[in-house]
Parts: structure tokens; C-alpha cells; sequence
């Protein structure tokens, strides 16, 4: 099992920057991937970002040079760096950890909202 705590949502304006936390715990070694996802109200819920047990990094078109994921192996930490935020932007925000069969493991989520 693997447990997923995320922090660091909240108000913003427009063109502002939030940075968002997800602890890590558990059964961390069966980890492929960890992500960040987001839904926003009568939409699907989309993968933003992600990043590899390698290193490697996977952006949506939508964020991609506004946001970064970034990861602290050493204090089992993942990011997710967020610059110019848009109205667009606004969504509950979900970490996600992959394992081999998908998936499989989700935060509470926490709400990003920007507006003026």
C-alpha cells in the first residue's frame, strides 16, 4: 500500500505561482511513476504532469513552461511547481502514484483556484 498526501493549494490571481506537495508513504519501492492530475468541474480528470522512478518528465500541452514537477527521493516528496497560473488552471489538483498494472494510488486532492 501506498499513501498520498497533498498540500498547497488555494487562491491566486491570475499570473501568480502556487507550489504543491505530495508526501509519500508506504510501499514506496513498487513505484513506477508519480503524477499530478487535475479536474475541474464537469470535466475528466487529466494527467498535467509526471515524472519517473529515472528522472524522466511528462508535461500536458496545456502547462508545458508554466508548470514543473520536480521530485526529493531523499524526503519522499513529490512537486509540482506552478508559474502563470490561468483561470483555466482552476481544478482540484490529485497526486498520483503508478505501479505496474496502472494507477493505482490517489491523494485526497487539494483545489487550485485562480481568479481575481
Amino acid at each position: 500500500q501506498v499513501q498520498l498526501v497533498e498540500s498547497g493549494g488555494g487562491l491566486v490571481q491570475p499570473g501568480g505561482s502556487l507550489r504543491l506537495s505530495c508526501a509519500v508513504s508506504g510501499s514506496i519501492f513498487s513505484i513506477n511513476a508519480m503524477g499530478w492530475y487535475r479536474q475541474a468541474p464537469g470535466k475528466e480528470r487529466e494527467l498535467v504532469a509526471g515524472i519517473t522512478s529515472g528522472g524522466s518528465t511528462y508535461y500536458d500541452d496545456s502547462v508545458k513552461g508554466r508548470f514543473t514537477i520536480s521530485r526529493d527521493n531523499a524526503k519522499n516528496m513529490v512537486y509540482l511547481q506552478m508559474n502563470n497560473l490561468k483561470p483555466e488552471d482552476t481544478a482540484v489538483y490529485y497526486c498520483a502514484a503508478q505501479e505496474a498494472g496502472g494507477w493505482n494510488y490517489w491523494g485526497q486532492g487539494t483545489q487550485v483556484t485562480v481568479s481575481s
